[in-house]
């Protein structure tokens, strides 16, 4: 990154959108033939940056770690190029899985639990995200999956490499947990 492009982020504060993020990654350090390849990661990257973001954040609960996840998913679908076959499975797939490791690296590396919470802060809206922050982490992101992204439950399965039969009791049993969760929060 040159001087003056470093000298106005740090006078202008943080840059808003993950989309321009993304391009100014591709434009500062992308050779020709990089992005000649990533011209799809971007287009998708465009369409479902924000999206995925949204999933990873109720998934992980942390803005930091979906950021993280998200950010990662792409910077290797880049590199990867054209030996991937389905990007969007792809890149939705390693999001998560990102997440989920950051999360549980996080996890063991916290000495005191009262220390330092990773949880969603409950607020107006917030009580759906705190209560699927409740939720074991197989039962979280096959409900984010299939009911925010649209996935099936196969889809669902191969992302989060468990079987289709696997995701649909997740399903099941997750929205039995949610319901419970959403209740108790009502009372």
């Amino acid at each position: 990154m040159n001087q003056e492009k470093a000298t106005s982020l740090l006078t202008e504060g943080p840059v808003s959108s993950p989309v321009r993020l993304m391009e100014d990654a591709l434009v500062e350090t992308a050779p020709r033939a990089l992005k000649a390849k990533s011209t799809g990661i971007e287009e998708l990257y465009r369409s479902d940056g924000d999206r995925l973001w949204r999933a990873v954040l109720a998934f992980a609960g942390d803005r930091e770690v979906a950021s993280d996840a998200v950010a990662e998913a792409f910077a290797q679908a880049i590199r990867r190029g054209s030996a991937i076959r389905d990007p969007k499975k792809w890149v939705w797939r390693a999001a998560f899985r990102i997440a989920a490791g950051d999360l549980g690296r996080r996890r063991r590396s916290l000495p005191d639990e009262g220390a330092h919470s990773y949880e969603m802060e409950t607020s107006d809206g917030g009580t759906l995200l705190a209560a699927l922050s409740k939720l074991p982490p197989k039962q979280r992101s096959s409900l984010v999956l299939h009911h925010y992204a649209g996935y099936s439950a196969a889809e669902v399965a191969d992302m989060i490499g468990s079987t289709s039969a696997a995701v649909r009791v997740h399903l099941h049993r997750g929205r039995i947990r949610m319901r419970e969760l959403l209740e108790a929060s009502d009372d």
